[in-house]
């Protein structure tokens, strides 16, 4: 009951609707329907600006870090390793559908899996962000820094915490997930349609 309690707590912590918040209070637009339509920290950079971007970027990887390093605590949960894995995995899929949204848009889990990530395993966020930044800087797309800082996180995971721990695991799925999540973006890399970071054009990760 207990447990079921604290995944409940995650995937509301997840659910909080940043990114939609941001576009009503700063310009009164539903970012469901602006941009690419993707409540993320990049779509809400190019439809409302910077300052925003950050600040809904910082709540999103907040919610993953809330539910993974807070709710064991509030609820006295027990040690088990796999308990903070499965309440990062609800936030992530409180983030991917909001109830708070009637489960009708959402974030495709790259920053507040990076929270998930910082209270589990903090220098493999590190190394992830580190791959994040060298891709975008030299390509400016930043569906193509996700990708990577995706790619890196399960290797960073395995360094720090090795094959047989329960975070590792976990990393291969949650980068799995934002690997899918990402496979419209994926197309148009292809395609030679994305849209890099600070230019006019469509697609947006």
């Amino acid at each position: 009951m207990i447990i079921a309690l604290a995944l409940v707590l995650a995937y509301l912590c997840g659910s909080f609707p940043s990114a939609y918040l941001a576009g009503r209070l700063v310009k009164g637009v539903d970012l469901r329907t602006r941009g690419s339509g993707n409540l993320g920290a990049t779509n809400v950079y190019r439809e409302v600006g910077a300052v925003a971007a950050i600040v809904v970027l910082l709540f999103d990887a907040a919610k993953g870090w809330v539910a993974v390093a807070l709710v064991p605590q509030w609820l006295a949960l027990g040690d088990s390793a796999w308990v903070p894995v499965a309440l990062g995995a609800a936030a992530i899929l409180g983030h991917a559908k909001p109830i708070f949204l009637l489960w009708r848009g959402g974030g495709k889990g790259v920053a507040t899996g990076g929270g998930v990530f910082l209270a589990l395993v903090p220098p493999a966020v590190g190394v992830s962000a580190l791959a994040f930044a060298i891709v975008v800087v030299t390509t400016r797309y930043v569906s193509l820094g996700s990708l990577a800082a995706a790619a890196a996180m399960p290797t960073a995971v395995y360094f720090f915490r090795g094959p047989a721990s329960a975070v590792f695991q976990a990393s291969l799925i949650i980068s799995a997930f934002v690997v899918w999540s990402h496979r419209v973006n994926i197309g148009r890399l292809m395609r030679g349609e994305e849209r890099r970071i600070g230019r006019p054009g469509a697609g947006s990760p």
